[in-house]
């Protein structure tokens, strides 16, 4: 990637309003993860090998989408809320796959660094761009099956559930017990209750 830190994080404030702590480790999140499954251009010519999970719905999430073009919209970014700061690359090309977690050690590294910096956010700036890879990141190499349902791309189907009558795409239909197909909130009860 030709970008500097500086200039993706530029472009993370835009998306996300501010630069925070979480916006540079997304950043560098990001880098690192291209890097190690060998996209050099995810906004460019890469874009439709890479694939991105990611496992928080915060900070680091807004900038991972700026820096890789990754996009809920275009099916390739997913959240997988887990609560974790931590992301999966895949190149589809490929398949190589590498997890990546924020090391909880960071936040200690950075008092360590930079104990004479009141601030605990400007404390983390400092910290998270001077740390190398490995004091900010744990890596794992994993593998990840991945749906043709999940692929980027048009729907490949699309049913109408029985008792609403709304359109689900992509096999997210589960079978009622009669046979009928549900889609999941009318099955197992959704987020939302109508009112």
């Amino acid at each position: 990637m030709q970008n500097t830190v500086d200039e993706l994080l530029g472009e993370c404030a835009v998306i996300h309003g501010h630069i925070c702590p979480g916006q540079l480790l997304g950043v560098r999140m990001a880098l690192a993860g291209c890097e190690l499954i060998g996209v050099e251009d995810p906004k460019g010519a890469d874009r439709k090998k890479l694939i991105v999970w990611v496992e928080i719905d915060r900070c680091v999430t807004d900038a991972i989408s700026a820096v890789t073009g990754a996009r809920i919209g275009r099916r390739s970014l997913k959240v997988v809320d887990y609560g974790k700061v931590a992301a999966t690359f895949l190149n589809q090309e490929t398949r190589v796959a590498f997890r990546i977690v924020a090391r909880d050690e960071s936040r200690a590294l950075a008092d360590a660094l930079h104990p004479e910096v009141a601030s605990k956010k400007d404390r983390q700036m400092l910290a998270y761009r001077e740390a190398s890879n490995e004091q900010l990141f744990k890596f794992e190499s994993v593998n990840v099956e991945l749906s043709k349902f999940d692929h980027p791309g048009k729907p490949l189907t699309r049913v109408s559930c029985a008792k609403c009558a709304e359109g689900i795409n992509d096999g997210r239909e589960l079978r009622g017990s009669d046979g009928s197909m549900l889609c999941k909130p009318c099955a197992e009860g959704g987020y939302y209750q109508v009112v």
